[in-house]
């Protein structure tokens, strides 16, 4: 058994829920509904600072539903709440999952509104797992989505998270690395996360290490005697231009005569776009380079983008509070809504009602299909119900489900169902995939967006409609609630 699955595996995390689940859960079972089976959409409102998202924590949710059950003292503790009978407690001490999940894998690009995960279970389960689902994938796809936007912001630049010393605790700084390489990091300052996800781990010295010595050039000096073949200084301690960079190559060219290269200098304070210039003159002119120079302090998206409009000269980036925390949108936002119960094999379509439209929820057992055009680039997304399909041969008309008057016609195009099951009657039926393949295949899901749909200020607003039937269902039951 590796790290990850020692890990995972041994973690037992039924408790993690609010208690109006349990509370709910106990009405279902004093009311005769237990056997009533309903279905649940995990979806997400619209982001601030992004138009899409990318979905990450599938792998969390898999290990927890597998190891989802009450331990005698979890029974004792509940107990002593003095809200819960004697038979209810006992059916706990036998609860499994036993239903079914569909999901989109990790590293898919998905938007508001759309089911990422679908659930169908019996109510107490399906009712039971919302808490710890949401906060697996609210979290990861939330810091998945900033590091997309910050690996877009970096281009073909080096980019490394930084982030664990000031994430919001240790499971956000462990899956919050993994998130951001599912998002396009290319490595993580994280030890524990590289261990257990076979991830790159990168990292040097920080400035207490030049502090620790006599004097800047002795730091160096030390730090490439016992790291020759992967020498990259902090030369900001002190002084940048007049004291660390040319410190610096006076090492580096003593690493080179004794038949080393430097991999070159980070810069972590100061005017990054000013000094990396400057910077880049003085290695040039030393015979440098190709030694790079990596920068960080407080870095984002926006940041990076500004830094490379004014001819940074830094091709390698550590992000860290920005990006572990997601500092300017720090919660995603992802809801978990009742769209359908199963009584004695009848499906009964469910809606929630808002007067903000955004929150009306979308009723039924749905999929959702990702329509691509000819060159391969996502067009839309259509949500659709299970049983619906859709017809490649044919010209398919979609409108937004808000103003129907917006319309388009679509021909020579590909369908691709996102919704893949994950559990099957209580029963993995899913190959988690390992942090290559899930990379590889993120890194396709960005590349089949159109750049209008990345961008940090204004995207364009990707097309997610409702099929035809699926459109009638929800305004028939909107109706019928507003004349009731």
């Amino acid at each position: 058994m590796d790290r990850r699955t020692e890990i995972l595996s041994a973690r037992n995390l039924t408790m993690m829920t609010d208690l109006y689940q349990l509370t709910m859960m106990y009405g279902y079972f004093k009311k005769g509904m237990a056997k009533n089976e309903a279905v649940f959409d995990m979806f997400f409102r619209p982001l601030k600072t992004s138009s899409y998202a990318m979905m990450a924590g599938l792998e969390n949710l898999v290990y927890y539903i597998q190891n989802l059950h009450f331990t005698q003292d979890d029974v004792a503790y509940l107990r002593s709440l003095n809200l819960f009978d004697e038979d209810f407690l006992e059916n706990l001490k036998t609860l499994k999952f036993t239903g079914e999940i569909y999901s989109v894998p990790e590293g898919t690009v998905v938007f508001p509104g759309e089911p990422l995960i679908r659930v169908k279970a019996p109510i107490m389960q399906a009712q039971l797992i919302e808490t710890a689902l949401l906060t697996f994938v609210n979290h990861q796809t939330l810091i998945a989505t900033k590091a997309s936007k910050v690996r877009y912001a970096a281009g073909s630049d080096t980019v490394m998270e930084f982030g664990l010393r000031r994430a919001q605790g240790a499971d956000a700084g462990i899956y919050g690395a993994r998130s951001a390489i599912i998002g396009g990091c290319d490595s993580t300052s994280n030890v524990l996360t590289g261990q257990m996800f076979d991830i790159p781990v990168c990292g040097t010295h920080s400035h207490s290490w030049v502090m620790s010595f006599p004097d800047e050039v002795s730091a160096f000096r030390a730090y490439a005697e016992v790291f020759p073949h992967a020498c990259l200084l902090l030369v900001d301690t002190f002084d940048t231009l007049r004291s660390g960079v040319p410190n610096a190559i006076k090492v580096f060219n003593e690493l080179r005569a004794k038949g080393y290269e430097p991999l070159g200098i980070r810069l972590d304070s100061g005017d990054l776009a000013y000094l990396s210039k400057r910077a880049r003159i003085m290695l040039d002119e030393a015979g440098f380079h190709n030694a790079t120079i990596c920068a960080s302090s407080d870095l984002d998206e926006t940041v990076i983008r500004d830094l490379k409009i004014q001819g940074a000269c830094i091709s390698s980036w550590g992000v860290g509070t920005q990006l572990i925390t997601s500092g300017d949108n720090p919660a995603l936002g992802g809801v978990y809504k009742l769209s359908a119960e199963i009584v004695d094999g009848v499906t009964h379509p469910r809606i929630k009602l808002s007067d903000s439209a955004f929150k009306v929820t979308t009723p039924g057992y749905k999929k959702i299909v990702r329509l691509y055009d000819r060159s391969g680039k996502a067009t839309a997304d259509l949500i659709m119900l299970a049983d619906e399909t859709v017809d490649e041969t044919k010209p398919l008309t979609i409108f937004d489900p808000l103003q129907t008057y917006k319309r388009l016609t679509l021909t020579n195009f590909k369908a691709r169902e996102l919704l893949v099951p994950i559990f099957v009657d209580g029963e993995l039926v899913y190959k988690l995939p390992d942090m290559h393949e899930i990379c590889a295949y993120a890194k396709t899901e960005i590349e089949s967006l159109w750049d209008e749909y990345k961008r940090s200020m204004n995207p364009h607003i990707y097309k997610v409609d409702l099929s035809d039937r699926l459109y009638a269902l929800k305004q028939s039951m909107i109706d019928e609630y507003v004349k009731a």
